[in-house]
């Protein structure tokens, strides 16, 4: 697998299709490795990622003590989620009774019976996700994870970085939609405060756009109130945002 390059993981979300996504990776994965007891899918996103829902979440697992391997991993900075993101290569452990490289991960998985395990990266266009998968028993779950469950991370993670470019370009189109209906009635109510104060439409634009600032409302909104009124009652307002920029 070429090598890749990965930032720190941050729990954040994306759309609700990366939960369901990396929930059918987990399990997809866990029985791609029949060595394994199950499976963790992560997701890291790019720094400008929203993070609106609870329900877009970055981590799914198998098994609820699979998910708690995960956090530790997070919360500490160690482990082989992380070690595998720092080099951009699998990473594992054949026996975590002898492995002491991660104490914190090292205890937790033990604690919950785990004996070895193993990480695989992938990344596509911004996103990054892992896979990793755990065994009851000592072993070299690295080259089991490898084969069918590496080209299936390959193809979730493309599947699922094509799916975020398209929401964000089907939410740029949205955005340029609103930007020209609006812009009619922007220009209209430009053209009215051009002719109360008798201004250019640089300096109309402008006012409106403090008007919208210093209000607390969007320009838009300010808009459809000057073209509605006709300027009436914002004389007041407008000559003054105007007499205190050209004092």
């Amino acid at each position: 697998m070429p090598e890749r390059s990965y930032g720190r993981p941050r729990r954040q979300s994306d759309t609700p299709s990366l939960g369901r996504g990396l929930a059918e990776l987990a399990e997809q994965a866990a029985s791609c490795t029949p060595a394994s007891c199950g499976a963790t899918a992560t997701a890291l996103l790019p720094q400008n990622a929203p993070t609106d829902t609870e329900s877009d979440r970055t981590t799914a697992a198998t098994h609820p003590d699979l998910s708690a391997l995960v956090s530790v991993q997070l919360m500490s900075g160690e482990g082989p989620i992380l070690s595998a993101l720092d080099t951009g290569r699998p990473t594992g452990a054949d026996d975590l009774l002898h492995d002491l490289r991660w104490p914190r991960y090292r205890a937790r998985a033990l604690d919950a019976g785990v004996r070895s395990s193993a990480t695989l990266p992938f990344t596509c266009d911004g996103l990054t996700v892992t896979i990793s998968v755990y065994g009851l028993r000592p072993g070299p779950l690295g080259k089991a994870a490898q084969g069918a469950t590496e080209l299936l991370g390959d193809l979730t993670t493309e599947s699922l970085a094509r799916d975020r470019l398209y929401r964000a370009a089907l939410a740029q189109v949205h955005q340029l939609d609103a930007a020209l209906r609006s812009r009619p009635v922007v220009d209209q109510a430009c053209g009215i405060v051009m002719y109360v104060l008798g201004c250019g439409a640089d300096r109309a634009f402008d006012l409106l756009r403090r008007t919208s600032q210093r209000t607390n409302r969007k320009l838009v909104d300010v808009a459809e109130t000057v073209v509605r009124t006709r300027g009436r009652g914002l004389e007041r307002r407008l000559i003054a945002l105007d007499q205190d920029d050209s004092s």
